[in-house]
């Protein structure tokens, strides 16, 4: 009885390998046949004599036909491989030598060998087009056909000897792996493959970046040891407080100047500049500064630099950084985001002479809706002689690559000056490549992107959208990791304390006014996943008394939005709740404190809302409340970004119970004042 019984399903994919094998079988036919001549012809000229170094061919090949039948009976008698040897149908030649017949699988098996017939036993494994396929490989060696059997018989044993151990460990796929040769239905080899992880390989400029120091406050830099930057910007600085640079300055500000107006090194076009830094480390600073001191010397007002920034609140905040740097140099900067009537940009752009449109801006701060918006509509608005394209939070600028505005501004900076416009042609886009002689002639403007974030994505497909032109990266590393030769994936300010705070769902508004009442904090900046969960927190809070609160979301107008953060640094606000509107890149003086009153979902999203305490080297605090379910995931995120394990921080319920008296009077007023406001929006 047969120990295995194999079915092998043959699809459509086998009929190629079907057609190929008996192609190659006919050719080993003709082969057969050729050497069976050879043999004759050699016979025929032997000599008659025999002796004890030349016997009869008749007696050899009887011998060898003897010894071929002892081997197949002893094969055929053994129990161990009947049921794991393929069958073999003869090859039908003159000389005895059998070729294989197909036959149906239903069949009995018949092998034609010197006219006798032999059923194959039951039980016995169909080779198919692999055994045909197995056969004219053994066919087509050299050797003696004693020696093939002999191969034939321990390929059996040791086929046999596998499954044994198979049966002895089957549930061990690492001991018994599949012989060679052989096809694996099943996930076998995915599992195996899954185990070895496999390491990104990244470009150069990602994998080998420029190292900055982490920690601020050791490693500041003077002015004086900076000796590029112009004086009168050196003055500035010191009028505004700033005696020294901080790491990130100190190394990105001269990278950017080193290229200067028209090349870079050894005349290329300069490389695109990436900044991957916490938040507060300075990133604003690092490229005003290079670009005001870059076009300090321009003679014809032109668009020679464009900041892209994804909110309003934040573009604000450069145009006024922008506007401290470049007061008194006559270099002119202008918003567009959307706060003024679209004519009014418009008019603030350009002006029309008798020559044609006469550009009234040198750097222009805007965001991508309102930037593709002009670019489409406005005729007086020329990028062609761009210098600098700054791309801050680059990150979630390049989550709304889905606005097409990054291809649309490369579109215009390159595009042909129309003729018959009045507008003489000064410099020319040219494609990138060394300045040569030729090219001298008319001198070429480079277009050159610089990069910033706190979240920089490393991954490659994300940054090739952005056609960068052999980038530099640049990236913090503290002193312990510069030991270890490893960078972490995020970085986080320096003196920045964190915690997490575990609670359910019903006492969370208590949770936060225990912070707020009991421990006294002020400055407090909170951060809701959702516009209405920042509205109904306002409403209760400012029902319950007692703390001086306000919102910041989407439902504010820009007036109020800028009202409301003024008031706030002015320490008339304690607690600001807002969306993550506020979480990106804007620079609110004075916060204390950071509470996530809903968890974040994305390790980025966290990494922003800790960023608006500590910045600048200061200290600052960071909760996140956390629910039962949500705990698990939320500490599996930070682990897995590389980050600090998170301290807990418990509230006792006794410190809840005083409160709770006031708080459901106050839930009572908030559902009056939520039927009001639906009753308004209805009517």
């Amino acid at each position: 009885m047969a120990l295995f019984v194999v079915h092998r399903y043959l699809g459509d994919e086998d009929n190629d390998v079907k057609d190929h094998s008996q192609v190659l079988l006919e050719r080993l036919k003709e082969r057969v046949r050729a050497r069976q001549q050879q043999r004759q012809q050699q016979d025929d000229h032997m000599p008659a004599e025999s002796g004890p170094d030349n016997e009869m061919p008749d007696m050899d090949l009887e011998k060898e036909a003897q010894q071929k039948s002892k081997k197949r009976k002893q094969s055929e008698e053994s129990p161990f491989t009947e049921g794991h040897r393929k069958r073999k149908k003869k090859l039908s030649t003159e000389g005895g030598e059998g070729v294989e017949e197909k036959d149906d699988d239903l069949s009995p098996r018949r092998s034609k060998t010197s006219g006798k017939e032999s059923k194959t036993p039951q039980g016995r494994s169909d080779g198919g087009e692999g055994s045909e396929i197995k056969l004219a490989s053994q066919l087509e060696d050299d050797g003696s056909a004693g020696e093939r059997e002999d191969g034939a018989e321990a390929r059996a044993n040791e086929s046999h000897g596998e499954k044994e151990q198979m049966l002895k460990s089957p549930q061990d796929p690492k001991e018994t792996p599949p012989p060679p040769n052989t096809i694996i239905l099943g996930d076998w080899v995915l599992k195996a493959a899954q185990k070895k992880k496999v390491e990104p390989l990244l470009p150069r400029w990602l994998a080998e970046p420029k190292l900055v120091q982490r920690r601020i406050k050791e490693n500041v830099v003077p002015l004086q040891d900076v000796p590029v930057i112009h004086p009168k910007l050196r003055k500035k600085l010191q009028g505004n407080g700033i005696e020294s640079l901080f790491p990130v300055q100190a190394e990105v500000i001269p990278a950017i100047l080193e290229s200067g107006f028209l090349a870079g090194r050894g005349g290329y076009q300069p490389s695109d500049i990436c900044v991957s830094a916490p938040t507060g480390s300075g990133k604003t600073l690092a490229f005003v500064i290079p670009v005001v001191q870059a076009l300090l010397d321009r003679v014809v007002c032109r668009v020679r630099a464009l900041a892209v920034l994804p909110t309003k609140e934040l573009a604000q905040q450069v145009t006024k950084v922008f506007n401290i740097y470049t007061d008194g140099t006559g270099l002119k900067v202008v918003q567009l985001t959307g706060q003024k009537s679209f004519a009014k940009e418009q008019e603030s752009l350009a002006e029309e002479t008798l020559m044609g449109f006469r550009s009234l801006a040198d750097i222009v701060v805007a965001t991508p809706g309102r930037l593709v918006d002009h670019l489409q509509q406005s005729p007086q608005f020329s990028l062609k002689e761009l210098r600098f394209l700054i791309i801050d939070e680059a990150d979630r600028m390049i989550d709304n690559m889905h606005q097409d505005w990054l291809r649309q501004v490369v579109a215009a900076a390159h595009s042909a000056v129309e003729e018959g416009s009045g507008t003489p042609q000064l410099f020319r886009r040219a494609e990138q490549g060394p300045l040569t002689a030729a090219r001298a002639g008319c001198p070429h403007v480079p277009l050159q992107k610089l990069l910033f974030s706190a979240t920089l994505t490393r991954n490659p497909e994300k940054l090739q959208p952005l056609g960068l032109y052999r980038p530099r990266l640049f990236t913090p590393i503290s002193l312990e990791e510069k030991a270890t030769e490893t960078t972490k994936k995020y970085a986080l300010p320096e003196g920045l304390s964190q915690y997490y705070v575990p609670c359910n769902l019903r006492w969370k508004p208590l949770f936060l006014l225990h912070f707020l009442l009991r421990l006294k904090f002020s400055r407090v900046l909170c951060f809701t996943n959702s516009r209405d969960t920042s509205h109904r927190l306002f409403l209760l809070l400012r029902a319950f008394g007692g703390v001086n609160v306000a919102e910041f979301s989407s439902r504010l107008n820009p007036r109020q939005r800028k009202l409301t953060l003024k008031e706030f640094e002015q320490g008339k606000i304690q607690l600001l709740i807002s969306t993550d509107a506020t979480a990106r890149g804007i620079d609110i003086g004075g916060v204390k404190c950071v509470i996530s009153y809903d968890a974040p979902q994305f390790i980025r999203t966290y990494i922003h809302r800790v960023g608006r305490t500590a910045r600048a080297g200061k200290a600052g605090l960071a909760f996140t409340m956390v629910l039962k379910q949500q705990e698990r995931k939320f500490l599996k995120m930070l682990r897995e970004a590389g980050l600090p394990e998170l301290e807990q921080q418990l509230v006792k319920n006794t410190s809840l119970q005083p409160l709770l008296p006031q708080y459901e009077e106050a839930l009572a007023d908030l559902q009056k004042i939520m039927k009001e406001e639906r009753a308004e929006k209805r009517s």
